[in-house]
């Protein structure tokens, strides 16, 4: 079994320890954190925008670092999992496969292009893996459609148009300091661009409009361009004023044989949802029944294919680090054509 210490507390920690606690592939055995209360087990604390709140964890099986140096000597653990601020990926995943250990990092891997390259390089040199935990295309509808494309049932993809939207998330100070966190591109878009780049590939070159704030894009419309003629990808993306709308998503995806629609709004009467819906060509409709699942379940699936990659050397592409790589390296591009009002070629 996969033994894993987990980098840092806060809230992807406490939704990555519950993950833990369901995987039959990987144990957690130890965490690093600065707190001495967090270090004792009470992660009452913590809060995040899904998810229960935390609670207070049972410590006796897992080993409470004060740092990360100390955890990185720990000849059990195979695998850091980062649950750090964004800013601090590039020098923790650099640390950890020098000592020896594979990384699994939540989303960003890392702020701009070339801090990701700085953590390619490291897995190269020291021979080590690197997984990026963008759990989007874990999440029931989002997982279906990756799914049903991977297998061809579809048919080719064609088109799609996503939404990401939240008001403002006061509960984030640094969210538009590009060197803490990096504005919605990189903490919102940055799931829909790696879910295009799984679905169609690498973008030739985007188009970005946009509104500002501190610099960085706030809200935004783009467009994604490959090379096949009439192959395309839009999105809506970024922060609107309104507190009432604290988040939406959702996707249309279009297919040679098939349209799939969906979506999922938040607002003060509850969650609204469009389920997701298969149109087909000859007029008729399905409605996929999905698999039971809570917050938790993506992460799960996620750290059990985190097992399954490093067993078989075979690395799953929802994992792949170069593929987080390539949707930071989108996000970035059209930040750029934001600021130029032109087309940025991605390659």
């Amino acid at each position: 079994m996969l033994k894993a210490g987990i980098a840092g507390v806060g809230f992807m920690s406490w939704i990555h320890y519950l993950a833990y606690q369901r995987s039959t592939r990987a144990q957690l055995v130890a965490f690093c954190s600065r707190d001495e209360k967090k270090r004792q087990g009470d992660w009452r604390g913590i809060q995040g925008n899904f998810g229960p709140p935390g609670e207070v964890i049972p410590t006796e099986r897992l080993k409470a670092y004060e740092s990360l140096e100390q955890m990185l000597e720990d000849p059990e653990i195979d695998v850091i999992d980062i649950c750090l601020p964004p800013h601090l990926h590039v020098q923790t995943a650099c640390q950890a496969l020098a000592a020896g250990k594979h990384v699994f990092c939540e989303k960003p891997l890392a702020l701009s292009t070339q801090q990701c390259d700085q953590i390619l390089n490291a897995a190269q040199r020291y021979d080590r893996q690197v997984l990026v935990a963008q759990v989007l295309p874990y999440m029931g509808e989002f997982q279906y459609a990756f799914q049903q494309v991977q297998k061809g049932a579809l048919g080719r993809p064609l088109r799609a148009h996503f939404k990401r939207i939240i008001s403002p998330p006061d509960w984030i100070p640094e969210f538009y300091d590009p060197e803490k966190v990096g504005g919605p591109l990189i903490d919102l878009h940055v799931h829909d661009a790696h879910y295009a780049r799984l679905i169609f590939g690498m973008p030739r070159r985007v188009m970005c409009s946009a509104t500002f704030q501190s610099g960085l894009v706030k809200f935004c419309h783009t467009l994604m361009e490959f090379d096949q003629p009439g192959i395309f990808v839009a999105a809506s993306c970024g922060v609107t004023d309104q507190s009432a709308r604290p988040f939406c998503h959702g996707f249309e995806l279009h297919c040679e044989q098939a349209v799939l629609q969906y979506e999922l709004s938040v607002q003060p009467g509850g969650v609204k949802i469009m389920p997701l819906s298969v149109l087909r060509p000859d007029g008729t409709a399905e409605y996929p029944q999905l698999p039971g699942s809570d917050d938790v379940s993506g992460f799960c699936a996620e750290i059990d294919d985190v097992v399954r990659s490093l067993e078989s050397g075979i690395m799953e592409p929802r994992l792949s680090v170069q593929n987080a790589r390539d949707a930071i390296h989108i996000c970035q591009c059209l930040q750029k054509s934001a600021e130029t009002g032109q087309w940025v070629d991605c390659r």
